[in-house]
């Protein structure tokens, strides 16, 4: 029998199962689990009245308790009846692969815990961020819809070159710092590689104000009045630290308005300022004020000119409706309008490309040659010789194939002779709706070309993970089972308790175990 999380993954389509991973339940420790206690007793007891109202409810309604890690499959029983569902994944997954899941209303669960050294906050995305951060708010209707109309903006922005290593860096610096193993020179090299990173960056992306939105407000949002807010975001309610802090004076409360996008964050340390939103209405508002500005709103040539300084795989969605993935290479303005907000004659964009229509590609088989998008009332045969006369001024000339491709094309645009190639994917369009961000087809671009796969684990995710399992001593994982048994079977046993408390004095930098002595004590 198929559980409902294998049922879950089975509807993904392949592209995203890739990132999918087994939760291993049985690979959780019980320091893990006393991890898991400790901080969910905590946040449960400080956030009963600074969170919004539906979080305490939202813990049950999602299948999250306090006694131990969640099962996914038990939270996809719960998260069904909210018309949602999660997967298991490893760390950090490609942006375009979170944005896209949360679209569909699929939670993307980091299935690793974090250590007891980083309790409190912690470099790296885990079940607690995930689970019990994320998860309880979707509870409530009104909030569950934003979080999938967020996901699906932070989808179509257009991300740039510099983006992909930025996101990279910040993987290797949660690795390393996960890492009980690695050393300082390794600490310090994976920050300067971030640092790096984000200096190379030639200008602010949609992706990146797509991010800065989403962390403002589902990662770190308040909700209320700015004299008295509540927490809503899954970064506060899942880091006693940042819960315990941000309702201080000491963190500066700002109405929640669109120029939240333009504020960078830290992920490194508490944030010195949070956004209040009035309640879960005003994130539409503002939600929709910044969609309002990206290109897969606004096409033309503002979205031309986003994809071109982009330098990375977007499409254009024509006039027929018609979409053309891959990279623009260069624009030729029309010496006159072409259409409202079209002054381009003529887009060129660099190979691979692909065709597709309603996010479906129309193509038998991959095309790495180069592709032109001429704007205009024109249209092709689907074989044999043809002349464009544009009213921008572009001519074109050639022979049509076949597919969408041209043989012999010659073009001339107000009087000056085009080098154009001399085979390639000629497209016809009127104007551009829209510009937005990746492949129109992911999964069967993925398919083709790879570019979406090519994110790995790598060797050093995997040796960090192994090195946190062995960090734990083999006498103090026994004595973390033992006490995990008595809570479990309510079989507590004093005497055996003050042994443990004895035998844990050797183990000096785990503070947690004792917690979890005092605890049981108090029991009896």
């Amino acid at each position: 029998m198929t559980t409902s999380t294998e049922r879950t993954i089975a509807r993904l389509p392949a592209h995203l199962r890739r990132y999918v991973v087994s939760q291993d339940y049985a690979a959780y420790t019980s320091r893990d689990q006393a991890v898991w206690r400790n901080i969910l007793g905590a946040l449960r007891g400080h956030l009963a009245d600074k969170a919004h109202p539906v979080y305490l409810e939202g813990l049950e309604a999602t299948g999250i308790g306090s006694e131990c890690i969640p099962s996914l499959d038990e939270m996809n029983e719960k998260l069904a009846g909210l018309g949602w569902a999660c997967v298991g994944v490893r760390g950090f997954i490609p942006p375009a692969v979170f944005t896209e899941l949360q679209a569909m209303g699929v939670l993307a669960i980091a299935a690793d815990i974090r250590t007891h050294e980083h309790i409190e906050y912690t470099p790296a995305p885990d079940i607690v961020h995930e689970s019990a951060g994320h998860a309880p708010i979707i509870a409530n209707r009104r909030y569950a819809e934003y979080l999938k109309a967020c996901g699906l903006v932070g989808f179509k922005a257009i991300a740039s070159v510099e983006d992909q290593a930025v996101f990279e860096a910040i993987r290797n610096l949660s690795v390393v710092k996960e890492d009980p193993d690695a050393s300082e020179e390794e600490a310090a090299h994976a920050q300067a590689r971030l640092e790096a990173a984000s200096a190379s960056r030639r200008y602010v992306s949609e992706s990146t104000r797509a991010s800065r939105l989403y962390w403002w407000t589902a990662e770190y949002g308040l909700i209320g009045s700015v004299a008295s807010p509540r927490i809503y975001g899954a970064g506060l309610l899942s880091s006693i630290g940042e819960a315990q802090h941000c309702l201080t004076p000491a963190v500066k409360k700002l109405p929640l308005s669109v120029a939240c996008a333009d504020m960078d964050y830290d992920i490194t340390r508490m944030q010195p300022q949070l956004f209040v939103a009035r309640d879960f209405e005003h994130l539409f508002e503002v939600l929709a004020e910044f969609e309002s500005t990206l290109s897969w709103k606004r096409g033309g040539d503002f979205g031309l000119a986003e994809a071109l300084r982009a330098r990375t795989v977007n499409h254009l969605v024509l006039a027929d409706g018609r979409e053309v993935t891959g990279r623009v290479l260069e624009l030729l303005a029309a010496p006159r309008a072409v259409a409202p907000g079209l002054g381009t004659a003529l887009v060129c964009m660099e190979g691979p490309i692909m065709a597709s229509r309603g996010g479906r590609s129309l193509d038998d088989k991959p095309w790495s040659g180069p592709a032109l998008v001429a704007f205009g009332a024109g249209t092709l045969p689907e074989r044999g010789p043809f002349k464009l006369s544009l009213e921008s001024g572009l001519e074109l000339e050639g022979f049509a194939t076949d597919g969408g491709q041209v043989l012999a094309l010659r073009g001339r645009l107000a009087g000056r002779e085009l080098a154009l190639p001399a085979v390639a994917k000629l497209f016809v369009s009127t104007h551009l709706p829209s510009v937005a961000g990746g492949p129109s087809d992911p999964e069967t671009w993925d398919r083709w070309y790879g570019e979406l796969s090519a994110f790995a684990e790598g060797d050093g995710e995997e040796k960090a993970r192994s090195r946190k399992a062995l960090a734990l001593h083999p006498a103090l994982a026994a004595l973390y089972r033992e006490v995990r048994k008595m809570r479990e079977t309510h079989a507590v046993k004093p005497e055996r308790l003050s042994q443990i408390a004895a035998a844990a004095t050797d183990f000096p930098d785990d503070w947690l175990l004792r917690a979890e002595v005092d605890e049981l004590r108090r029991r009896v």
